[in-house]
């Protein structure tokens, strides 16, 4: 059975939502096609976020519990950086992306759920024209005029056109959301040390008094040890800061992967754009990239619908690669830069590292975990810390990059 829709899109995620979002409110017929059961079924990502970001994306404040204070952990050392402010957050995932759907939907885009995209519809010259689909009305061929690859870190669509290749570089994380007795809600934790995550580090990120998150993220190829091992390791022995909490019971599991090494070369083509994790919009530090996939699927929603009269030909979705590449691209390299100094650091290494951190300011602490890495920034943070440690980190950062 053949349907025709003016944009189709790949994935029901923040990226892929918020593309349908903007592209229905500009008056395509919009479809979006979700593999789980429902939006937000499966939650593979710990919602770490900023507060600045979700203001000007107008999330409610109702789906973020505000962080203030941040503790680093180490195997022989903690630091806690006190901020005046809110200023990061902890995102109800399942709520957000719930949200996202009922704006899509409001716009008139059409969702289907249990809905596997596993092939596409080419013309003669192989270039795409729509997508197979097995959804629980059977099975369906869907022509499009544009199709947006949001099917995240599998990029489905981009790899079956031959645009994206595998992930070699990218984060493994299993996280519990667990009830607790009593917790800092305003705080947020992270654990780093051979003891916590052979290439990465683990987290405690609180939703409110009496709910937590606590995950472990691993790097590959850097270490190919189960995370799910080492997070029940952490909850057995109840390291730091879990010898705090009396009473931590695990209520689900998440699991999920995440792509580490910066973004892809090229995320649009005739008649596709890739967006969200599928172009490797994150960021690399805390790995976090709900906020891009968000800004970033709206604008290619929106540059995709104005594609349309031009026949969404690559050089007409041109203005989407060129927006989001001169607002993150070059802080995503920066942050990498960083990233690759991390995943080589022994235990007495990290415990020196938060010495490092312990005299940032907040501000200066949040500019470096947020990945804003600008010049000014950089060189004002050398220049306020004048320790050689500080210079040394930092050094590469300071090249164009």
């Amino acid at each position: 059975m053949l349907h025709e829709y003016d944009i189709a899109i790949v994935g029901g995620g923040p990226a892929g939502l918020s593309a349908a979002y903007t592209a229905a409110m500009g008056g395509c017929r919009v479809i979006l096609f979700e593999k789980d059961d429902s939006i937000a079924h499966n939650i593979r990502t710990s919602g770490v976020s900023w507060i600045r970001e979700m203001e000007e994306l107008n999330i409610p404040k109702k789906l973020y519990n505000p962080i203030r204070n941040f503790t680093l952990i180490s195997p022989s050392n903690e630091v806690t950086i006190k901020g005046q402010g809110f200023a990061s957050c902890v995102l109800d995932v399942r709520g957000l992306y719930q949200y996202l759907a009922t704006l899509a939907a409001e716009s008139g885009a059409k969702i289907m759920v249990r809905s596997h995209v596993y092939g596409l519809l080419s013309d003669l010259r192989h270039e795409i024209r729509g997508l197979r689909v097995r959804t629980p009305l059977g099975n369906l061929e869907i022509k499009a005029k544009l199709v947006i690859d949001a099917s995240g870190f599998s990029s489905f669509v981009g790899r079956k056109l031959g645009l994206a290749t595998p992930w070699k570089k990218y984060g493994v994380g299993a996280e519990y959301e667990c009830y607790c007795d009593s917790m800092d809600k305003e705080t947020w934790f992270l654990m780093v040390g051979r003891r916590y995550s052979d290439a990465g580090y683990a987290w405690v990120f609180p939703l409110s008094n009496n709910r937590i998150r606590i995950g472990v993220g691993i790097g590959r190829p850097e270490s190919y040890a189960d995370p799910i091992h080492r997070l029940n390791e952490i909850l057995e022995k109840k390291l730091r800061p879990l010898d705090r909490i009396k009473n931590i019971q695990p209520l689900e599991f998440h699991y999920g992967f995440i792509p580490n090494e910066g973004s892809r070369k090229s995320t649009v083509a005739d008649r596709l754009i890739l967006v969200g994790d599928s172009a490797g919009q994150s960021n690399p530090l805390v790995l976090e990239g709900i906020r891009y996939a968000i800004e970033f699927g709206r604008l290619a929603g929106k540059v995709g619908a104005q594609s349309l009269s031009q026949g969404a030909v690559k050089s007409s979705l041109y203005k989407y690669e060129t927006i989001w590449r001169q607002k993150i691209q070059s802080k995503i390299n920066s942050a990498l830069r960083v990233q690759s100094r991390w995943l080589t650091l022994s235990d007495e290494e990290w415990d020196r590292e938060l010495e490092i951190v312990r005299h940032m300011s907040a501000k200066e602490f949040l500019d470096f975990i947020r990945a804003e890495f600008t010049v000014t920034r950089m060189v004002k943070l050398a220049l306020d810390n004048p320790g050689l440690a500080v210079r040394q980190l930092f050094k590469s950062m300071l090249r164009k990059g």
